[in-house]
């Protein structure tokens, strides 16, 4: 396994739309267990194929809370997302339905240090292919289907930021082009992964 390095925005590469997976190979596979390294090291909870610079439709996910000891404690989780096993590999994921509204403060792996609510689904019906190759379908809620939400729209070249006012929008993206992120240090990283707050 190796670490991968995550792109941030303004990276036109994150711009980019990603092609569907042709086939589910031994190299995909390795390529999926180092997007997970990638994304446990930094403290996030979802992580896209594009965010690493690969424009294949794969994402994984892993949305399951843990207590103050590291142990995963699912007590807060709904049925449906207690359904899905975790972590989990999305390969060419389409959402095929959707109802419901709600929102959350999202945070993102290519977008550090900025929070901000976003408006989703509540509830989605997912269809995908899992590392054998197989077409899964299910339904899920929760912040599993926020995650799923933000992770598909990075395949399409899409980020949170893009979700907001375009007053609101527009001052990010012209902060972070003029100033870069700010230097978070061991402490706030801390806190921030701790918090309600996740990096998606």
């Amino acid at each position: 396994m190796a670490k991968l390095d995550i792109l941030t925005f303004p990276d036109p590469r994150l711009r980019k739309k990603s092609t569907p997976v042709d086939q589910v190979t031994d190299e995909l596979r390795q390529f999926t267990n180092d997007m997970l390294e990638t994304m446990y090291a930094s403290r996030g909870i979802g992580l896209a194929a594009p965010q690493v610079n690969r424009l294949d439709r794969v994402v994984v996910i892993d949305t399951r809370p843990k207590d103050e000891e590291g142990r995963y404690d699912l007590s807060t989780m709904t049925e449906l997302e207690k359904a899905i096993e975790q972590p989990l590999i999305l390969i060419n994921p389409e959402v095929t339905a959707k109802d419901g509204m709600t929102t959350y403060d999202e945070g993102c792996l290519s977008v550090p240090s900025y929070f901000e609510t976003v408006q989703r689904a509540e509830h989605i019906s997912v269809k995908m292919l899992n590392l054998d190759g197989e077409e899964v379908e299910f339904e899920v809620d929760g912040l599993l289907a926020i995650c799923i939400q933000h992770e598909i729209d990075h395949l399409d070249g899409k980020l949170f930021i893009d979700r907001l006012s375009t007053i609101k929008s527009n001052r990010i993206k012209s902060k972070i082009k003029k100033f870069g992120y700010p230097e978070a240090d061991e402490d706030e990283e801390e806190e921030n992964s701790s918090s309600s707050e996740a990096r998606i």
